[in-house]
């Protein structure tokens, strides 16, 4: 799906695999319905908060997200911590665009 949002600037530009995870971000009333209160918040907080970085590395250094590199079949691909097992997956190409690409359980592959 390319209907990116940029927040400005040279900041990151975000846009969603799917065009379900974009009416998600875009009313948060969704994503809680989706995927309950705590996590459908911290959904929309987590990609605002990448919508405002600068780079991957930028992202990497907020703490509290435990952005990280992910391993095995998601090689390439990038996660950040929802809650203690929910994860937001998403991937990085060229030119500083950002995919979100799912929530997930981690371990629940």
């Amino acid at each position: 799906m390319n209907d990116g949002l940029r927040s400005g600037g040279s900041r990151l530009l975000v846009q969603f695999r799917a065009r379900a995870l974009q009416r998600r971000f875009e009313d948060g009333k969704q994503a809680q319905k989706e995927y309950g209160d705590v996590v459908g918040r911290k959904y929309v907080q987590r990609i605002q908060l990448i919508r405002h970085a600068r780079s991957l590395d930028e992202v990497m250094a907020l703490p509290g997200l435990r952005c990280h590199p992910l391993k095995g079949n998601l090689a390439g691909k990038y996660a950040v911590d929802l809650t203690g097992f929910v994860r937001l997956i998403f991937s990085l190409t060229e030119g500083d665009v950002i995919t979100i690409e799912r929530v997930s359980q981690h371990y629940g592959d």
